[in-house]
């Protein structure tokens, strides 16, 4: 069934269609969310608080673009504001979430832990430019409006999140499954035949 449909039927009030878009689109809104807050508590309730207003305005959707796209827009603003209610009463010097943000691909598993917790030790303010720029693929004017900053202000904000992104991430090939990270410890690194 499409989302179309779903939305057809979710509109009316069929909690089964409702209970369909969710489970489609709940992964990408998490993730989205987890990457922005850096905090699994905080995505909890930003999704929670996403997915109400999605359907409070389940009506406004106009498809002008895809469900999904539209859900993952309102999971950013709802982020957003969220953020500036109660990011900055938040204390980000507990320990990390061991969690992912979404289940990567078994090979990948170890880059993406090690991203996520990089990415965690972000400061608020440059991980949320960050995420939306290089991740989410938003113009630097579209965050500044998020935000309520001046476009240069997110590209500098943008300049110190990539550079102390490259100062928590070990070397690029050490990353890589089978890179210098996953050798045994002991003992000399073998070489390989060409």
């Amino acid at each position: 069934m499409t989302d179309e449909i779903l939305i057809q039927r979710a509109s009316r009030g069929e909690p089964g269609a409702a209970r369909q878009l969710y489970r489609r689109h709940a992964g990408r809104v998490h993730a989205v969310v987890r990457r922005v807050t850096g905090d699994e508590e905080a995505a909890g309730d930003c999704c929670q608080e996403t997915w109400i207003r999605i359907f409070d305005n389940l009506e406004s959707f106009r498809g002008e673009a895809s469900f999904g796209s539209w859900a993952h827009r309102i999971a950013v603003n709802t982020t957003l504001d969220w953020l500036r209610r109660e990011g900055p009463r938040r204390s980000r010097e507990g320990p990390l979430s061991e969690t992912l943000a979404s289940g990567p691909r078994r090979g990948d598993a170890l880059l993406a832990a090690r991203l996520e917790r990089a990415l965690d030790r972000v400061p608020l303010r440059q991980r949320t430019v960050l995420v939306l720029h290089d991740v989410e693929g938003w113009t630097h004017r579209e965050i500044a409006e998020a935000l309520g900053i001046e476009p240069g202000t997110s590209k500098s904000q943008l300049h110190r999140a990539r550079a102390r992104m490259r100062e928590l991430l070990p070397d690029p090939s050490e990353l890589a499954v089978g890179g210098a990270a996953s050798r045994p410890t002991a003992g000399p690194p073998t070489q390989m035949d060409p």
